[in-house]
């Protein structure tokens, strides 16, 4: 279309676009997550969240802005400390719009506490955790065997702390034996590994105390020994347990939750057995050997999978489902609060009803009731006797009826019914021929006779 102006000049207007509300919201959220791919965010946590789906919720918030966050599952379960109201932090993730409430937000990869270090935050955290529960108590340690025959040590065999301990044992007991659970002591593996160590021996039943130990280093080198589920299960071990870690001024949560602290790992020799344990060279090597052909394969199957994981169509789906998981998320969270609200609409109203019946004189309406229910009762029962005593009547009239009817009474009178060979009733005597048998049926029995042709008598037989 064509306008021309007041000057008679022509020019035309531009083209209108109309957006529908989801290509809208699409279009600039692909424009920020473009433009925001990888964005640190530092503010206070409030609003914090943590469904059974494994997936985190919470707002970050300054003095004058706010803004939501979503960590996923993948990511959360990194994590080495737990998210709190209040607590101070920084985000790093990539900023998003969730379509469905069309919001901003920031899909979080990374998150850490400020000022103080996560693994340090983790530490306390747990630390708090673990004694409320009762499991720091001194009443529930367990005594170390005196002269164990057997010691279990679980640790990496390449750790100096073991060739430490084993020289000690040599020097002080060569009787004893010592079994050696090899483990990893340090990484993200080694948690899960040094607790199968714990539970192979509580379950093989063949040592008598179980050391866990290696050297010292860094908080990050002895974050394996503060994982909660290490914890408890040295805690939940049958089996004494000396916890060896670090040197004599590190403290892990291991060292809380075991039956006795040892200093440094030579102390633990010192301070379990006086023996050694002596390891088969063999059965070393061949060990050695299967774990390096165990992070071989490891390592080539962690770099398949993360080619795989950077693929384009993987990423698309996995966004895909997280979007889906978050409106599910928010969907339950909108039915319980829809929930919590209908309890207490339903409880003001029970309040009300309450409050009334207190005011209400009962007493008084159920003597009413009572006196009702005494009245209908008797006359009920009165309708009720008349009844069956009209009943009682019209059925003994009915009896002696059917006791006048009865063939029964008929033959009580003298008569008889007869009946031919085929079981049928005689009713005229040209039915019946000589030679044939015949039964009259009386009041009391059965009499069985022969016909004799041209006789008046019968035969009579004996009674059936």
């Amino acid at each position: 279309m064509v306008i021309r102006d007041q000057l008679g000049l022509k020019f035309q207007p531009p083209e209108r676009r109309v957006w529908t509300v989801r290509g809208l919201v699409a279009a600039v959220r692909a424009h920020v997550e473009r433009e925001y791919a990888d964005a640190w965010v530092e503010g206070e946590i409030s609003n914090f969240r943590a469904p059974d789906s494994g997936h985190l919720y919470f707002t970050l918030k300054d003095a004058n802005a706010q803004i939501r966050v979503v960590m996923f599952r993948s990511a959360a379960r990194l994590l080495r400390f737990r998210p709190a109201d209040g607590m101070q932090a920084v985000v790093r993730g990539r900023v998003t719009i969730y379509e469905d409430r069309g919001e901003l937000q920031i899909a979080a990869e990374y998150l850490e506490p400020k000022g103080a270090g996560g693994l340090q935050v983790a530490f306390e955290q747990l630390k708090a955790k673990l004694e409320a529960e009762g499991l720091f108590a001194a009443e529930r340690k367990k005594a170390i065997p005196t002269l164990p025959a057997r010691i279990g040590i679980v640790t990496s065999p390449q750790a100096a702390a073991l060739r430490d301990i084993l020289n000690i044992l040599q020097r002080r007991h060569h009787t004893a034996n010592a079994v050696i659970y090899p483990a990893q002591v340090q990484g993200d593996s080694a948690a899960a590994e040094v607790a199968a160590g714990v539970r192979y021996f509580n379950e093989s039943r063949d040592v008598e105390v179980i050391i866990v130990g290696r050297g010292g280093g860094s908080a990050e080198d002895l974050a394996a020994f503060n994982d909660e589920g290490l914890a408890r299960v040295v805690a939940a071990s049958e089996i004494p347990v000396i916890s060896a870690v670090g040197h004599e001024t590190d403290f892990t949560i291991v060292d809380f939750v075991a039956d006795l602290r040892a200093p440094t790992p030579s102390a633990a020799a010192e301070l379990v057995i006086r023996s050694l344990v002596e390891v088969e060279n063999q059965a070393e090597a061949v060990r050695e050997r299967l774990e390096r052909a165990m992070e071989r394969r490891l390592l080539e199957a962690r770099h398949a999978l993360t080619e795989r994981a950077q693929h384009g169509a993987f990423a698309r789906m996995m966004d895909l489902i997280r979007q889906r998981q978050q409106k599910l998320d928010d969907l339950t969270y909108r039915l319980e609060r829809a929930e919590r609200q209908t309890l207490e609409q339903m409880r003001r109203r029970w309040e009300a009803v309450a409050a009334a019946v207190r005011h209400y004189d009962a007493r008084r309406v159920l003597a009413g009731m009572r006196g009702e229910l005494e009245v209908s009762t008797a006359a009920l029962a009165a309708g009720m006797r008349n009844l069956l005593l009209q009943y009682r009547v019209r059925a003994e009239r009915m009896g002696r009826a059917f006791e006048m009817l009865s063939p029964l009474a008929i033959l009580e009178r003298g008569y008889a019914l007869v009946f031919d060979s085929a079981g049928q009733l005689v009713k005229d005597a040209a039915q019946v021929h000589a030679g044939q048998e015949i039964s009259a049926r009386v009041a009391r029995g059965e009499i069985w006779a022969t016909v004799k042709k041209g006789s008046g008598d019968i035969g009579k037989r004996e009674k059936r």
